[in-house]
């Protein structure tokens, strides 16, 4: 029956001052912390499909080592029960990526999707010239092959595998400039992606080379997933403005930087993610990107430039290989699916339970005492290979070594990074140059895992940790000139 205005209406919840229960029932006063960060970890998501898997005996995966050589990428997907070998284009896709999909326009040229893709990587980024690509190397592909000659050198914090094949394959030099803080992987130090000034300034002044471009790694994937600074970025681009020298950035994982730039930069608490992804790209002249991370697809990249002279060479230059400027190499559909994802990622609660999930694994096997590269980064539990094996020399590639026991002893699949995939040989003893860490890295799938295959992972490394003494080293028995840990193989050394 309607009361009209002769019944009071209650205080918002009730309370003490109405006669009414609260709400919840709680005695809690407002000042008491509600956050729920004493909470176990929840996936920001419900599972509607599954795909299964299945669990191997420790006889059959040494079996899988013998056949493929010890080359972990050489195993067959169904040998692998938890496969972190990489987080490129092995997640799960949204629901709403899966609608878009269905929206795809498969027009040869000028389809409805690309004018979404391309609308989507300008809101985010905010860069004006959108060229697809079927994956980063692509990207990297055209963008060096328009800018580097044979004897030029590109400066970067660090550059991952694909991205220093593609300038050496050009004649160019790779030139790492990491700071210095992170050679030392037990320390907390936030940024530890960031760039070395110094180093680079050096790299800049020096008359004898040609510097056609200064590239940035978002985050520093080749040492341990670790977040560039904003400060460090604008003094990068200054320096590279004050020479005359583009800055481009190696995007894959821009929002997971910025997510932990947030996270580790007081002065930037409160501001939003998106706010640090286009302040980010502010002060680039362009980026490459593989969307099989970040941009949450399963295929997928671009190279945006703002140079519109420089867009106009690459999208000419790409229908020789990756096909028409507005498709790239790629479906429509796959262009939904990374235009949708491009705006899921930036996504604070997503992003805020990705970091804790990777920080869930690591808090628990720094307690055992495994040596985790530290701070925790965003995509990927980095095992420091050196100190977990200080028995093996480099040379017996200690990294490998760990990655082929913890598949044998979990049907666990995970990725070295060390002498095997960043080693050089020296030019002029043809002697091999160790990497200058050597590392695992188990790269968590987005949206693919949930926190009991975590646990199991945490029990697998514990027991490889304890039987550490007893592993022994890989020599590579042939391997390919270029990006050799993809087809390398491997053979145990003798016991001594």
């Amino acid at each position: 029956m309607h009361q009209g205005n002769n019944q009071q209406s209650p205080r918002a919840g009730g309370g003490p001052d109405t006669g009414l229960p609260s709400w919840g029932g709680s005695s809690l006063s407002d000042s008491e912390p509600r956050d729920g960060s004493d909470l176990p970890i929840i996936e920001p998501f419900r599972i509607k499909s599954v795909e299964p898997i299945h669990q191997t005996t420790r006889p059959e995966r040494i079996g899988f080592l013998e056949q493929c050589h010890g080359n972990l990428f050489l195993l067959p997907a169904s040998a692998v029960l938890v496969d972190l070998l990489t987080d490129s284009g092995t997640g799960a896709m949204s629901s709403e990526q899966w609608a878009a999909l269905m929206r795809g326009d498969e027009s040869y040229a000028g389809a409805k999707s690309y004018q979404r893709f391309e609308a989507a990587v300008r809101e985010v980024m905010g860069i004006p010239h959108v060229i697809p690509t079927h994956q980063g190397r692509a990207a990297e592909s055209l963008l060096f092959g328009l800018l580097l000659q044979p004897g030029d050198v590109v400066p970067n914090n660090t550059h991952f595998d694909t991205t220093r094949a593609n300038v050496e394959c050009r004649g160019a030099i790779a030139l790492d400039h990491p700071c210095e803080a992170l050679a030392d992987t037990m320390s907390d130090a936030p940024f530890k992606g960031d760039m070395d000034l110094e180093a680079l300034q050096a790299t800049l002044e020096d008359k004898s080379l040609r510097v056609p471009l200064v590239m940035m790694t978002l985050t520093n994937n080749a040492g341990g997933g670790q977040p560039a600074s904003l400060e460090n970025l604008r003094a990068v681009q200054s320096l590279c403005k004050k020479h005359s020298v583009p800055f481009y950035i190696d995007a894959c994982r821009f929002a997971e930087n910025a997510g932990l730039q947030r996270l580790r930069d007081p002065d930037l608490a409160g501001r939003s993610v998106a706010e640090l992804v286009h302040e980010t790209f502010a002060l680039a002249d362009g980026c490459t990107m593989s969307a099989k991370k970040d941009g949450l697809a399963n295929i997928g990249g671009f190279l945006a430039v703002r140079d519109p002279d420089l867009a106009e060479s690459a999208r000419r230059a790409m229908v020789v290989t990756e096909g028409f400027p507005t498709y790239g190499g790629l479906a429509g559909r796959d262009l939904e699916a990374v235009a949708r994802g491009l705006q899921e990622v930036i996504d604070e609660d997503y992003l805020d339970y990705r970091v804790a999930s990777i920080r869930y694994v690591c808090e628990r096997l720094d307690a055992r005492g495994v040596p985790v590269v530290r701070p925790y980064g965003g995509h990927a539990v980095f095992l420091d290979a050196a100190r977990f094996l200080p028995h093996l020399p480099r040379d017996h590639y200690p990294g490998q070594a760990l990655a082929i026991e913890l598949y044998a002893e979990g049907g666990i699949r995970s990725c070295e990074i060390g002498s095997v995939m960043l080693g050089q040989l020296d030019p002029d003893t043809g002697e091999e140059i160790p990497a200058a860490q050597e590392l695992v890295r188990l790269a968590v799938p987005r949206r693919t895992y949930t926190q009991s295959h975590m646990d199991y992972v945490i029990e697998i490394i514990s027991k490889v940790w304890e039987r550490r003494e007893h592993i022994r080293g890989v020599s590579i028995q042939n391997a390919p000139a270029v990006l050799r840990h993809f087809g390398a193989h491997f053979e145990p050394r003798p016991i001594p």
